[in-house]
């Protein structure tokens, strides 16, 4: 079957790659759709791991219900992409993001289980979702990123009344910003150096106001329009300027959420965390009850996700949706892929 791997830096290639086989644990899927997240982009602009078959956020019908006896050879559904071992302390609590196996075996993000950018995948059977049925493939591929803004948006212990900064207006900050208007903030800003993806999360009505990035004078406006800086900010970007400026522009006693992954380190002045008291926050992935919360939201029609969904192209145009994504002036926030085309 056909497949979208990584062949070098910033390039993909379509190669054949071998169908999953029954085993009768595993449930395997047949791909409708799946999203390009920023995580993907990160490994194509390495280009490592070589060979490797992106795509954790997908929609699918069941080909095969392995051990499932809950599922049913048709049956749609999502899935958490990951591996926790399902015994430790963190995954008994329901965090299965600080499980230290959940990422060895992560669907789409190890080289040994292909994700998404192919027709049939195989998935463990524990992390498979029956999905309602009025959620719309491209619904179903939206909540695996939703899940990261809500769980950034958690982890700000956002109050009523709140001003909430998030740096980056991806797909990623996109929904943070959603989140935070949900979670009680009165004002929602976001900063962005792509104008055209800035202005977009305003046309969407997921933040009140959009700051260039680049602004020379960015601190002082926004210094003096939330009098002195934010309860809150969410970091999306994982870079050196969006961490120092996440710290210079929350408020003393505030939160910063660092959710943007950096490959690189980040150099920074931790004198401004120390003078102001700052919790500065970590965030990776979501929870088992996010995930599952985000499938709610949508199938209860309280988040309407298709609004992030810019374009759905077929396997051979992936390569052009990934430097969409990455040109800096696209407005296009979330890609899909269809496998079967």
């Amino acid at each position: 079957m056909r497949a979208v791997a990584i062949k070098d830096v910033k390039q993909l290639e379509i190669k054949e790659i071998d169908e999953p086989v029954k085993d009768g644990s595993k449930v395997i899927i047949e791909v409708k759709k799946c999203g390009i997240c920023g995580s993907d982009i990160h490994y194509w602009v390495n280009g490592n791991p070589k060979g490797l078959v992106m795509g954790h956020e997908l929609a699918g019908v069941v080909v095969d219900p392995g051990d499932r006896l809950d599922l049913v050879k048709g049956d749609r559904v999502t899935a958490l992409p990951i591996s926790p071992c399902g015994e430790c302390e963190a995954c008994s609590n329901g965090n299965v993001q600080f499980c230290a196996k959940t990422w060895d075996q992560a669907v789409g993000l190890s080289i040994d289980n292909p994700g998404g950018l192919t027709s049939k995948i195989a998935i463990r059977s524990d992390m498979v979702i029956k999905l309602p049925d009025n959620i719309k493939d491209e619904e179903a591929a939206m909540v695996e990123p939703m899940a990261v803004g809500l769980h950034a948006a958690h982890l700000g212990r956002i109050a009523v009344g709140d001003d909430v900064l998030v740096i980056g207006a991806g797909i990623i900050g996109m929904a943070a910003a959603e989140f935070a208007h949900m979670e009680g903030a009165s004002y929602v800003a976001v900063t962005e150096t792509n104008a055209a993806r800035g202005k977009k999360a305003v046309d969407l009505k997921v933040a009140d106001e959009f700051f260039l990035a680049t602004d020379d004078k960015l601190n002082e406006k926004l210094m003096a329009k939330t009098k002195g800086g934010f309860d809150v900010v969410i970091e999306c970007v994982g870079n050196s300027a969006a961490v120092n400026s996440a710290l210079s522009l929350v408020k003393p006693g505030g939160i910063v959420v660092l959710v943007g992954v950096a490959s690189d380190m980040v150099p920074t002045y931790t004198v401004m965390a120390v003078m102001k008291e700052l919790v500065v926050q970590g965030a990776i992935a979501y929870t088992y009850n996010e995930f599952k919360a985000c499938i709610d939201l949508i199938a209860n029609k309280k988040i309407d996700v298709l609004k992030y969904v810019s374009d759905i192209v077929p396997l051979d145009k992936v390569q052009d949706a990934y430097l969409r994504l990455t040109s800096g002036t696209d407005s296009a926030i979330k890609i899909l892929v269809d496998p079967q085309k």
